[in-house]
């Protein structure tokens, strides 16, 4: 592989040794990484670290419900035009100016390359995935409109994420890299916390980290809390002037962990009173 594109961890993500090897055998093969895993794991994060790894730009395009592939390679505003037109505007005949380019076509036509972040892919109709197979295969799209076919000056390094809210087609995932990011082990966990709050004491870190994979256990949580939550735990706890002892004995700040009632209801009926 190419020692000047591989990815490492850097200073404010810490990655697995499984992830880090996904992460450059997608690079080698120039294949889209698909990143599924719980909320809270880093999937989305994930873009950033590699983009800074790498030294390139992260473009970040977020899936919604209604999002259609279309979307991610250009637009065609016709009202603006028809505005324009009734008007008088000068050079409304050239629709080149009314062509936006979306997050894919953005990621095609930039001058260097960039990390292409497709978050939640899941979250769009079933439809989605394939109609981005042609476009993620060839890196190139064509617009009728103004009969320009648009191509990659450079292939991005396509980073998917998913919360396997549905499954996706077989033909999308056969040209993908897969990885699944488990949920940190706790050693893991404390080198998370220290690489942002390199201060923070031994005893609060563990006394902290106890208290979270306690919480987490707690069945039937409707959201348990991720690493996210974490980091701003430790951080209030600090702010707060907490000690480890205090954890030992209660649970300050709850609603930074948890962000529904019935969580909060069943920690409650758990250890922490």
């Amino acid at each position: 592989m190419n020692q000047e594109k591989l990815f490492r961890s850097t200073g404010s993500y810490i990655a697995g040794t499984g992830l880090i090897e996904s992460v450059n055998v997608a690079l080698a093969l120039e294949k889209p990484l698909l990143i599924k895993g719980e909320p809270g794991t880093g999937k989305t994060v994930l873009a950033q670290a590699v983009a800074e790894a790498l030294g390139m730009d992260l473009i970040v395009w977020n899936i919604k419900s209604t999002t259609r592939a279309q979307d991610g390679l250009y637009s065609y505003d016709t009202v603006k035009r028809l505005y324009d037109s009734q008007f008088g505007e000068a050079g409304v005949s050239d629709i080149s100016r009314y062509i936006r380019l979306g997050k894919l076509g953005e990621a095609f036509s930039h001058e260097t390359q960039v990390v292409l972040l497709i978050d939640e892919i899941d979250k769009a109709d079933l439809e989605f995935p394939n109609d981005l197979l042609w476009e993620l295969d060839r890196m190139e799209f064509y617009i009728p409109e103004t009969g320009v076919t648009v191509r990659a000056k450079h292939r991005p390094v396509v980073i998917i994420t998913s919360n396997a809210e549905k499954e996706l087609p077989d033909a999308f995932l056969r040209r993908c890299i897969f990885h699944y990011i488990d949920f940190p082990d706790r050693e893991l966990l404390e080198e998370i916390v220290r690489t942002h709050f390199p201060e923070v004491e031994d005893k609060l870190l563990g006394a902290a980290v106890s208290a979270f994979e306690e919480i987490r256990s707690i069945r039937n949580l409707r959201k348990k809390p991720g690493t996210s939550e974490l980091l701003d735990w430790v951080n209030a706890l600090q702010l707060g002037g907490i000690s480890g002892e205090v954890l030992e004995k209660e649970l300050p700040f709850p609603g930074v962990l948890l962000k529904k009632d019935e969580d909060l209801d069943a920690l409650k009926k758990h250890r922490f009173l």
